[in-house]
C-alpha cells in the first residue's frame, strides 16, 4: 500500500526530519540534529511541535448526536458545555476496547471526534454499523490538519500569534473559532506527552502556514520539531495508554486502568460484559527497571518463577534517566514494590513494580 503524506510532508523533509511509513502516512520519527533524546526534553523542559495530521476527525450531527454518543462509547457525554473535551473508550460487545478517541462538544447536536489514525477507517465504519436514528457521521479526516505545540512554553508562544480571547483557559476544552497567524484554527487544550500544551486544528492546506509560524514565534524559547519517537517516549513517560499496547479488543477498559471513563449507569454497547466480568482479573501497572536491558511490549513478566502478565509498552525513558514499561498483570499479583522479572531476548532482567504515571509534571 501506498503510503499518504501529510500537507506538512515538504516540511518535514526541508526541517531534516527521518520520514517512515506509520499509520498509512510517511511521517518524521525523528529530525537531524536533534533526535529522540532532545526532542523529548524540549517538550519536558521548553516545548515542542509535532505533526498529528494522520489522526481522524468525525463528525456525528443530527438530533439522535448524544443518544448515538452515549450509546456507542463508555464514556457519559450528557453534561457538556459547548467547547468541552471528553475521553472515552468504545467498546464492542464483549468489553474489549474498539479504539480509544475525544469528543469534543461544538453545540447541542453537533460534535467533533478525533479517533487514532491506524483505527480511523475501522472506528468509522464501527460508528456507521452501529447508528441509531436522528444522527449522521463524517468522516473529514482527508480535509483536516491537525498540530500539537507541546511543552511548558506553549502558551507563551501560541500567545504571540494568537490573541487571549481564543486561547482556552482550562485543560480539555477547546475554542472552535479560533485565529492563529490570520490562520482560522480550532485551539484545543489537550496533548499526549504529560504536559501542558494546545492541539490546532485546521484546513490540511493551511497546516504549513502555521507551522512555520509557530516555529518562528517559538524560535527564541526553544521550540524544536518533534517525531513520532519522541512522541512514543513522551506518552509512555506519562504512563499514556496507547491503543494496540495496553487496550485492543481484547483488552477491556477496566484491566487497563480507565474506569474513570466508563460510566455504568448507562446503557453502552458492551456494558452487558463488563458487568459479566466483575472486578479485572488484570490490572495495568508500572515496571520501573532495576537490571540492566529495555523491557519491550509482548515480553513476559515473571514473579516466583510463574508467569504473571505481559509487558504492553518499554523504553529509556530519557527525563527519568532509566528505562520503563507498563505491562498487565493478574490483579492479585500487582503489588507496588514487588520485584519481578521480564523476558528479554532469552536473559530476565529485573524490575519493581510502581505507581503510575512514571512521571507528572
Amino acid at each position: 500500500m501506498d503510503e499518504k503524506k501529510t500537507s506538512l510532508y515538504d516540511v518535514h523533509v526541508r526541517y531534516g526530519g527521518k520520514m517512515v511509513p506509520f499509520a498509512g502516512y510517511l511521517l518524521p520519527v525523528q529530525y537531524e540534529g536533534y533526535g529522540v533524546i532532545q526532542e523529548h526534553m524540549a517538550v519536558r523542559r521548553d516545548c515542542g511541535l509535532f505533526d498529528v495530521s494522520h489522526m481522524g476527525e468525525i463528525l456525528c450531527e443530527g438530533e439522535g448526536a448524544l443518544d448515538n454518543l452515549n450509546y456507542l462509547l463508555t464514556n457519559d457525554f450528557t453534561n457538556m458545555r459547548d467547547g468541552q473535551a471528553r475521553y472515552s473508550p468504545m467498546c464492542n460487545e464483549n468489553g474489549g476496547v474498539v479504539d480509544d478517541l475525544i469528543v469534543y462538544k461544538v453545540r447541542d447536536n453537533h460534535y467533533f471526534i478525533v479517533v487514532n489514525a491506524a483505527n480511523k477507517d475501522k472506528d468509522f465504519a464501527w460508528m456507521l454499523e452501529h447508528q441509531r436514528g436522528g444522527a449522521k457521521f463524517r468522516d473529514i479526516s482527508d480535509n483536516v490538519g491537525q498540530i500539537a505545540l507541546l511543552g511548558p512554553k506553549a502558551r507563551g508562544i501560541l500567545g504571540r500569534i494568537a490573541g487571549e480571547e481564543v486561547i482556552p483557559e482550562k485543560y480539555y476544552s477547546c475554542i472552535f473559532e479560533g485565529e492563529a497567524a490570520g490562520i482560522r484554527c480550532v485551539i484545543s487544550r489537550t496533548g499526549y506527552t504529560g504536559e501542558d500544551g494546545f492541539e490546532l486544528y485546521m484546513a490540511a492546506g493551511d497546516a504549513p502556514a502555521l507551522w512555520e509560524a509557530l516555529m518562528e514565534a517559538g524560535r527564541e524559547e526553544g521550540l524544536i520539531p518533534c517525531g513520532l519517537g519522541a512522541r512514543d517516549t513522551l506518552r509512555l513517560e506519562a504512563a499514556m495508554p496507547l491503543y494496540g499496547h495496553e487496550m485492543d479488543d481484547t483488552i477491556s477498559p477496566l484491566e487497563t486502568g480507565l474506569s474513570f471513563a466508563v460510566k455504568m449507569k448507562k446503557n453502552f454497547i458492551g456494558r452487558d460484559a463488563l458487568e459479566k466480568q466483575g472486578t479485572p482479573s488484570r490490572k495495568r501497572v508500572g515496571l520501573k527497571v532495576t537490571g540492566r536491558g529495555i523491557i519491550r511490549e509482548q515480553a513476559g513478566v515473571y514473579a516466583e518463577g510463574g508467569k504473571i502478565g505481559v509487558a504492553t509498552s518499554g523504553t529509556h525513558a530519557p527525563y527519568l534517566g532509566y528505562p520503563v514499561a507498563m505491562a498487565l498483570l493478574q490483579a492479585e499479583e500487582a503489588v507496588p514494590g514487588r520485584l519481578v522479572e521480564a523476558e528479554v531476548r532469552g536473559r530476565r532482567v529485573e524490575a519493581e513494580i510502581v505507581e503510575l504515571p512514571f512521571y507528572k509534571r
